[in-house]
């Protein structure tokens, strides 16, 4: 077949998916923003960058979405032009790509990844009241991103999530379309390593048995819990004189609001710099997927915070390494972790449950190692990627080729 992946910032959720359909022996090609650096894992083509002027209100969200999908159709255009046609689609519906390829190709068929759906209450929005407001203004803006998501599922004829809970996000009328496939964790790379090491800069290097805790994020903010990570560290500390700290992830911010000045890490760090040992706090920035694998090796603890949203591809990794986790006790969450089976679970605002359950985890290593073997169980069960997720990923896109009626 002829397979078209596009994702402004591929390979994305395809970075297993596409290579592997080109090692079965189909047509693959990928379309992706001009601007996306990402190594290139198949034959990729690119759009022009979106560069238009601001919409300004609630249609911002829209136009962004309507000017990226106008940019991939007429690439899609173009290529029908030279003659090529795929059987397949599959495209991210997250940023409006997918909005008119039926009007280049009415009769191809469309798949989408169909990662969440807003809603005004009951999900992220309005969840942390520290950071939000309950007003008509806030819920608007919620409802308003909303539009380019259903058409996007509305015209796809399949579509597909990574878990339960962000499926059920999504209006029930379409739910029946989407079918749940986890992008799956290399379970051989993610695994216990008696050897590994992961060395400070500057500092120390910890390896397995050492005191660790780890915390996550692409960016410390208060969507992942950052803040309340923070504020449960100073007892934490002046418990375990012994423990060291790795925090992984940018000053940017990927989800959420900004803050009125400087950054969410910085903000939080010093709210409690006058009560915790900075010598044992590591802030590293954003490192390797080979340096996050050994962090994860070397932990004997890892916090895990999200609000109500997507659930990060982190958590699973750390449960495949054999890390004990403790997450908040949020539905992305609970869907994976049951509390004193494989995992801990705390309720995601309660500061002092959190220095709680971590100083406990970390005092008692023997005790948590039925959790940490129930972890990896976890993961190789239900979320590997060569024996579970990527043959059900394979099947969803080889089982769509079949036109539409």
């Amino acid at each position: 077949m002829r397979i078209l992946f596009i994702h402004q910032n591929f390979p994305g959720q395809f970075l297993h998916l596409a290579p592997a359909l080109a090692a079965r022996g189909h047509d693959v090609l990928a379309l992706t923003d001009a601007a996306n650096t990402r190594p290139r894992v198949v034959r990729t083509l690119c759009y022009p960058s979106p560069d238009g002027p601001e919409v300004p209100g609630l249609a911002r969200t829209y136009a962004r979405a309507c000017d990226r999908g106008h940019r991939v159709a007429r690439a899609c255009a173009a290529l029908d032009a030279q003659g090529y046609r795929p059987e397949v689609i599959f495209a991210h519906g997250g940023w409006g790509e997918p909005l008119f390829l039926r009007e280049v190709w009415p009769d191809v068929r469309i798949l989408t990844y169909a990662e969440f759906f807003y809603r005004s209450t009951g999900l992220d929005a309005g969840f942390d009241p520290e950071f939000s407001t309950d007003s008509l203004g806030a819920r608007l803006s919620t409802t308003a991103r909303k539009a380019h998501l259903l058409m996007a599922l509305q015209d796809a004829d399949a579509a597909l999530s990574p878990t339960e809970f962000q499926a059920s996000t999504f209006p029930e009328p379409l739910r029946q379309k989407i079918a749940v496939i986890h992008d799956g964790v290399d379970t051989d790379v993610l695994r216990p390593d008696p050897q590994a090491c992961f060395d400070l800069p500057g500092g120390p290097t910890l390896r397995p048995g050492d005191e660790v805790l780890s915390f996550v994020a692409r960016n410390l903010e208060p969507y992942r819990g950052y803040h309340l990570f923070m504020r449960g560290l100073p007892a934490v500390l002046a418990a375990r004189p012994e423990a060291q700290v790795v925090i992984v992830g940018a000053d940017g911010q990927s989800y959420g609001g900004r803050p009125e000045s400087g950054s969410w890490r910085d903000r939080f760090l010093e709210e409690v710099a006058g009560r915790i040992d900075r010598s044992r706090v590591h802030l590293v920035g954003r490192i390797t997927h080979a340096r996050f694998v050994a962090l994860m090796q070397v932990t004997r603890v890892h916090a895990y915070l999200t609000y109500p949203f997507v659930l990060s591809w982190s958590m699973i990794e750390a449960m495949a390494a054999g890390a004990l986790v403790v997450g908040s006790a949020t539905p992305p969450v609970e869907e994976v972790i049951r509390d004193g089976v494989n995992g801990r679970l705390v309720p995601f605002f309660d500061i002092d449950g959190w220095s709680h359950a971590l100083i406990g985890a970390l005092a008692d290593p023997a005790a948590q190692a039925p959790l940490r073997r129930a972890a990896r169980d976890t993961a190789r069960a239900r979320y590997d990627l060569k024996t579970v997720c990527l043959p059900r990923l394979i099947d969803f896109v080889e089982s769509a080729d079949i036109r539409r009626a």
